[in-house]
Order: C-alpha cells, then sequence, then structure tokens
C-alpha cells in the first residue's frame, strides 16, 4: 500500500511518508513548494525515469544524463489538459545502441509499466473519508 500524509504547518502544507522524507506544499504564488498539480507532474516523471533508467542499464546502455520535462495546461477549472512527457538524454558515448534501446524501453514503461501513468489513464475510483 502506498500512503503519504499530507498536513498543514506553520508557512503551509507538506506531504511526508512513512519513511520520513517531506516535500512542501502550496499555491502557485507561495515560494519554495510545489502545488499539488506540480506533485502530479512530478510522480508521472519519476515514475517513468525511476523505471526506465534500470532497464537500460541492465540492458548495458546507461545514458550519460536522463531527465524529462513534465507539462500540462490548465484547460478548464480543476481540469488538466495532455499531459506531455519529453525526455531529456545524453547517450553514452560509443554506444550506437543506446537510443534504440531507450526509446524501445521508454515506450514499454509509458503504456504499461508507470503506475502513475496507468492511474491518470484508467478512471479511478477516489474515495473521501471526513
Amino acid at each position: 500500500m502506498a500512503e503519504v500524509r499530507v498536513e498543514r504547518t506553520e508557512d503551509g502544507f507538506q506531504a511526508v511518508n512513512a519513511r520520513g522524507a517531506k516535500v512542501a506544499i502550496g499555491d502557485g504564488d507561495a515560494e519554495g513548494v510545489f502545488t499539488p498539480v506540480e506533485l502530479l507532474l512530478a510522480a508521472l516523471g519519476g515514475c517513468e525515469l525511476v523505471t526506465v533508467e534500470p532497464l537500460t542499464a541492465q540492458r548495458g546502455h546507461r545514458m550519460a544524463r536522463l531527465a524529462a520535462t513534465v507539462q500540462a495546461d490548465k484547460v478548464a477549472t480543476s481540469t488538466l489538459g495532455t499531459i506531455t512527457v519529453t525526455y531529456d538524454v545524453e547517450l553514452p558515448e560509443g554506444d550506437e545502441k543506446a537510443g534504440d534501446v531507450l526509446k524501445a524501453v521508454a515506450a514499454r514503461v509509458h503504456e504499461r509499466y508507470c503506475t502513475v501513468g496507468e492511474a491518470l489513464r484508467e478512471p479511478k475510483k477516489v474515495v473521501q473519508v471526513v
């Protein structure tokens, strides 16, 4: 089971996991915090990259740089449009197969193996208990 606690702090909100990691959350006007939508985008990019990286490395193709920019526009109040994940990669020097391996692995991860991406594509039931 995945679980985080979100709580109000003296200067905003924070998410805390059982391992003690904390992320500051606020609105788009607050400095030094993520908005909830930014966290959603970070979760998608993080999910893809932490899944792609070991799979390409296991195949002998560790990328010199592996990053992604994740973007989405609000198309209406409380509604995001298409979310785009754009990879920023530096291939390992002298590795002619790395690009093809990366593209194949990244496509499979995007379509089938990123839990966050799957949750965004397929409607999930969200229950609130107050």
